[in-house]
């Protein structure tokens, strides 16, 4: 897994060795990042990595101009992969990592607003409808932020029910939705 734009294009991502984490492809990450592009600009702007995994989502955003990015990531594992990764570009001063679930963290009163919230759970985890409702109650998200949900198709009629609106884009057996103020 690589990353595939911007400063650290073509920079290797490491990725645990865990059936809990789930890459995100990188077709879906590439149109993904298409698509943040043309809606914000990157240059010093704050990202939050839910369910980071590897960290390969908040690490292409700093790639791309992000000032910092915090990831979320429980596993004791898998978030020292994370920091590998983070460390392998030297890019200890631009990261922050979270160890604990995203619905804790979802909780937390954050200071900080956040000009984009990636979060890719595991595609059967369903603690992500909580995550979505306590970061629109909480106001974790900027005002002009977008929050972008990568989820399962299996998964679509839970989703819609629980997010109360319909994935904006499908790439294969993914579905992305996203959310705003």
């Amino acid at each position: 897994m690589r990353i595939i734009g911007g400063k650290f294009k073509g920079r290797v991502v490491k990725f645990p060795k865990s059936n809990l984490v789930r890459p995100t492809t990188d077709k879906v990450k590439e149109s993904l990042f298409n698509y943040l592009i043309h809606s914000i600009d990157f240059e010093d702007i704050l990202v939050l990595d839910l369910y980071a995994g590897s960290g390969s989502l908040g690490l292409e955003a700093l790639s791309r101009g992000a000032a910092e990015v915090h990831f979320v990531e429980k596993d004791y594992n898998v978030s020292r992969v994370l920091k590998e990764n983070i460390s392998s570009l030297n890019a200890d001063e631009n990261c922050k990592i979270f160890r604990m679930d995203a619905v804790r963290f979802s909780r937390m009163e954050c200071k900080q607003k956040y000009q984009i919230i990636l979060a890719d759970p595991p595609f059967f985890k369903n603690d992500i409808h909580k995550v979505v409702e306590n970061v629109m109650s909480n106001r974790v998200l900027d005002n002009d932020g977008l929050m972008l949900v990568e989820r399962s198709i299996q998964t679509k009629a839970e989703d819609e029910e629980n997010f109360k609106c319909e994935a904006f884009k499908r790439m294969g057996d993914s579905l992305i939705y996203q959310f705003k103020y």
